[in-house]
């Protein structure tokens, strides 16, 4: 069923601000579909390189898998060229009204399914960056969609406001090192790697702390 699938990564640079502090940031989005349909996992940044990448596919939804201004940015715009509804889990419903607060969305639940190009991806509520952090699993191509919630070499960052070390170590060890070791794992920043090569530090992580 996964065999037609297309993953496709676009790299976006711009500006990340919260807690009164801004960071120059490049940011992956990625489009996970087939020849004719499409979903968006995130939005940062800028639009136009996104809808190159779409091309002429239909956009079926776009999925943010956090509320932090640089996953979010450009969503309305995206929204609006395609007509695909936004997603986004309502723990962060106070990020999003920071960045867009005259814009609705749909409330992203955990173990919520969206089907796209022949697979089924699953949403999992993973909160710790922040309290509406969530992945997508795909998990017939065996790949995880982390946002910032795991990254190559240690989760996410907990030192800003609505966010919890204890909390993300739970979710990623209850949530994601219980899937397959040979998963994919596809950042939000950076490079990938897979739950094998990670799982193995978590006693490292705890020991070193947010």
């Amino acid at each position: 069923m996964s065999g037609d699938l297309r993953i496709d990564n676009v790299v976006t640079s711009g500006q990340f601000s919260l807690d009164g502090g801004t960071w120059d940031v490049d940011n992956n989005i990625w489009l996970v579909g087939n020849d004719d349909e499409v979903i968006i996992i995130d939005a940062a940044h800028a639009a136009k390189p996104i809808l190159d990448a779409v091309g002429d596919r239909t956009v079926t939804a776009i999925v943010l898998t956090h509320g932090h201004n640089d996953h979010i940015t450009v969503a309305p715009e995206l929204s609006e060229a395609t007509g695909a509804p936004i997603w986004l889990h309502p723990g962060d419903d106070m990020l999003w009204n920071e960045t867009h607060p005259d814009v609705s969305h749909q409330d992203l639940e955990d173990g919520q399914r969206i089907d796209v190009a022949g697979t089924s991806l699953t949403i999992i509520n993973t909160p710790g960056h922040s309290p509406g952090s969530s992945v997508v699993y795909a998990p017939e191509a065996a790949v995880l969609f982390s946002g910032d919630t795991l990254f190559q070499g240690g989760p996410g960052a907990t030192g800003r406001s609505y966010s919890s070390f204890p909390t993300i170590i739970a979710s990623i060890q209850e949530k994601i090192f219980t899937l397959d070791p040979a998963t994919k794992v596809y950042t939000g920043h950076g490079d990938g790697t897979t739950v094998g090569d990670e799982s193995p530090h978590l006693e490292e992580w705890i020991k070193r702390g947010s």
